[in-house]
């Protein structure tokens, strides 16, 4: 199969494990499943982009497709198709609606992870195709595919250069540049000089800036979650609903609105129609927000070091960056 990927251009694929997970429920779902949350509420919704672009199916096949075209072994390259199944509709806004969600670290899809795939039709078809559950889903193998901030990953690569893309923060050329500068070497993740690192650090801390850890991002993130908690905790949609599509949650909740005035708020809200101001002294929310910044690496007269390496005043940012950040929300009804 020829696919063409926004970041990746075409690429072959070939595999039959990798074709039949593509095409499974599970995956397939993750195309209704929005990658930043909830279009009115992006911080550029009027962006003319084709929005379906933005989902968590294109993400994860980014992921696989950046681990294939760096020669990482199959099994890590089906971990990363498979990285971000257990996303519940909304993507992270989930974690401004259960008890058991953290806003400060966005790591309600993580901790469900284990559990959502063992429930799911993926181990049927690893077991069909020669592969061991166990090993796939213990990210340890897999350091190319995920480790810790403030290094990069191929989840942080790929996300960060499609959104960037998306919201014309680089250029083709950009990601082109920062792309041939890369190599997978001993399971990391390096560049081939200060200037690219540098470069790919701080596009990250740009776009962590404007959209991921942004006070327009945690008013998304906060109003969503607000009226997804009110629905469940009236029954209009059941917990087994956030594991089907934005879309579907969003039409099972509609037919109540007539009723509620409450939930028709909190939809005025959702749409964008109800301003979120940060009020220190008059907030109605504290709400937090996940932070993160990284600290590449790349080699340097044979030697792999970091960007704050060169640059200590890079370490100080990616230190203060990484800590989440705390807002104070006003909706002005």
């Amino acid at each position: 199969m020829l696919y063409h990927d926004a970041i990746y251009g075409e690429m072959e694929i070939d595999e039959p494990v990798i074709l039949e997970l593509l095409k499974s429920p599970t995956m397939q779902r993750l195309k209704g499943v929005d990658k930043a949350g909830y279009r009115p509420l992006w911080v550029k919704p009027q962006i003319s982009k084709d929005s379906s672009k933005m989902s968590r199916f294109d993400h994860s096949v980014g992921v696989y497709l950046l681990l294939k075209k760096y020669s990482a072994p199959l099994e890590e390259q089906i971990a990363g198709l498979i990285h971000d199944v257990s996303h519940t509709a909304f993507s992270h806004c989930i974690d401004y609606v259960l008890a058991e969600g953290s806003q400060k670290n966005h790591d309600y899809q993580d901790n469900a992870f284990d559990s959502y795939v063992r429930r799911s039709d993926i181990p049927r078809i690893l077991t069909k195709h020669g592969f061991d559950l166990e090993r796939v889903l213990n990210d340890a193998n897999f350091p190319l595919k995920e480790n810790k901030l403030p290094d990069i990953c191929a989840d942080r690569i790929d996300y960060s250069l499609r959104d960037a893309k998306f919201y014309d923060e680089a250029t083709a050329e950009d990601i082109a540049y920062l792309l041939n500068e890369l190599s997978a070497t001993d399971g990391r993740w390096v560049f081939k000089s200060f200037e690219s690192a540098k470069k790919f650090a701080e596009l990250f801390y740009k776009m962590n800036q404007i959209y991921y850890a942004s006070f327009s991002g945690v008013v998304m993130h906060q109003a969503v979650g607000d009226y997804v908690k009110l629905a469940l905790d009236k029954n209009y949609i059941s917990f087994e609903d956030l594991y089907t599509t934005d879309r579907e949650v969003l039409d099972k909740i509609a037919v109540h609105l007539p009723q509620d005035e409450k939930s028709r708020h909190l939809f005025e809200r959702l749409e964008g129609r109800v301003r979120g101001v940060e009020d220190l002294q008059n907030f109605e929310i504290k709400s937090f927000c996940k932070s993160r910044a990284v600290d590449p690496l790349f080699e340097r007269d044979g030697k792999v070091i970091r960007v704050s390496d060169v640059d200590p005043v890079w370490g100080e940012t990616v230190g203060k960056e990484n800590q989440p950040k705390e807002y104070f929300l006003r909706f002005e009804n």
